[in-house]
């Protein structure tokens, strides 16, 4: 009953977003990143935001870590993804999803190590007015 119910506020979540798009906004991540808004919504104490991000090849999210859970599926390319032990937590190529927990105990890079863009659609879901990430310093890598 308990994940029917989930289910149910996520879905409707993913309706309200659809009919809420509100104009696109380019908040760039790093060099050459692009973002855009494509819904926003409160429900509670939670805000859900849909965006797309677009990562060009060589290029990084920085370090990071969410206030809440986020949820990604990779619309093109292939985003390699590491946690603060340096160590790759995954390869997503296209048509993968992924999911970030919330947390400062969950620092990670998203990277374009390959030859093409990787375009992402991201779902953001924070608590009222969080910022979509925190940001923090390399952890130690020779990398990101």
């Amino acid at each position: 009953m308990r994940n029917l119910s989930r289910l149910a506020t996520v879905g409707a979540v993913l309706v309200a977003l659809s009919l809420s798009v509100g104009p696109a906004q380019a908040t760039p991540g790093g060099p050459g990143i692009t973002v855009k808004d494509i819904a926003r919504t409160t429900v509670g104490d939670w805000d859900y935001i849909l965006r797309e991000i677009t990562i060009p090849p060589g290029q990084g999210t920085g370090w990071h870590y969410h206030d809440g859970t986020v949820y990604g599926h990779v619309k093109q390319g292939t985003l390699s993804h590491f946690d603060a032990t340096c160590a790759s937590d995954g390869v997503y190529p296209k048509g993968s999803k992924i999911t970030e927990p919330a947390g400062a105990d969950h620092v990670h890079i998203g990277e374009n190590r390959g030859t093409t863009d990787v375009v992402l659609e991201v779902l953001y879901v924070l608590p009222h007015g969080a910022p979509y990430a925190q940001d923090v310093p390399n952890p130690g890598c020779d990398f990101g």
